[in-house]
């Protein structure tokens, strides 16, 4: 992982634009709230390494949502951390689980039906890390889940 600042908006807007496909056959929605897409937001981010932390992020959002259901996904600048939040109405996760969720190849026992190993979530918080960010989850069972990706602005 080899951090180098750039713009997160456009970032952003790439990885949002590359998903809307696959979230298309299961009639998902993918927005993006352009509300702080104007401003001026840099962080300092491994491009690569971060695309595949956002994407996996995404794609459980959709993968655990119900067809013809909505992901946002926003931007907020904070001083040290430019947060890229993934809201989803899926399953959400239990109080119990969330605990376990980043560990490596943990599996819900909500997400067995699903495709997948358990190494998305752990993966995007071992490049968040080493990027000097972090990751975030709230989340409500049936209500859907709000994972929010950190990334330092330096």
């Amino acid at each position: 992982v080899k951090p180098e600042k750039a713009d997160v908006a456009a970032f952003v807007e790439g990885v949002v634009d590359s998903m809307r496909v696959a979230a298309g056959r299961k009639q998902i929605a993918i927005c993006l709230d352009r509300d702080n897409l104007t401003v001026d937001c840099t962080a300092h981010f491994d491009t690569k390494w971060t695309r595949e932390a956002l994407s996996n992020i995404i794609d459980n959002a959709v993968k655990y949502s119900p067809a013809a259901s909505t992901v946002m996904v926003s931007i907020v600048p904070y001083e040290m951390y430019a947060a890229i939040s993934v809201r989803d109405a899926g399953i959400g996760i239990s109080e119990e689980e969330s605990a376990s969720i980043f560990e490596r190849f943990y599996r819900g026992n909500e997400a067995a039906d699903e495709e997948g190993v358990g190494l998305g979530l752990y993966l995007a918080r071992e490049i968040l890390r080493k990027e000097n960010g972090y990751i975030r989850v709230k989340s409500e069972v049936g209500k859907g889940s709000e994972f929010t990706l950190y990334l330092w602005r330096g």
